[in-house]
């Protein structure tokens, strides 16, 4: 029922999972698109979703019977790489499978082409098993600041120290 729904707003349905908690359900579900997803985005799935249970309810459905509590988001990146539209949304950055750790150049309808120490690994994907995207820091001597926003600090406030 909520696939649909997902489907129709132009979103991939990721997960749901639905919970009690006390005497209401929550509905957990995550969507993802090829371009990423805004809170806007969140705001109109969430709705549209919302929407849909209730009508159901409304019609005598017995999908979530009394009061729900509906939770939607993206995926994240510790969600695991598991399909190809996955892979293909995470192009040029790092990833860990199969016991190596490389950065996704392409995906095709085969597999997936990773640049592991310099070496191009093309993995099929029959082959391929779960990816997990790896956070990548920035270090601190590589990073770039911006002078202009720091305060002058060698030159003295006018009338500080006098009296």
């Amino acid at each position: 029922m909520i696939e649909p729904v997902v489907t129709a707003a132009g979103y991939d349905l990721e997960d749901v999972n639905v919970s009690r908690a006390g005497r209401r359900h929550v509905v957990r579900v995550l969507v993802d698109t090829d371009g990423g997803i805004s809170l806007d985005d969140v705001a109109v799935v969430s709705r549209a979703i919302s929407d849909a249970l209730d009508a159901a309810e409304e019609s005598g459905g017995e999908l979530l019977a009394g009061e729900y509590q509906l939770e939607v988001g993206s995926p994240g990146v510790d969600r695991p790489l598991t399909e190809p539209r996955h892979w293909r949304r995470n192009t040029g950055r790092l990833v860990a499978v199969n016991g190596l750790i490389g950065r996704v150049i392409s995906t095709d309808d085969t597999g997936v082409t990773l640049d592991v120490d310099s070496a191009t690994r093309e993995l099929a994907w029959t082959d391929l098993g779960a990816g997990k995207v790896q956070i990548e820091f920035k270090r601190m001597d590589e990073a770039e600041f911006d002078d202009t926003d720091l305060g002058d600090d060698d030159e003295e406030d006018e009338g500080e120290g006098e009296e």
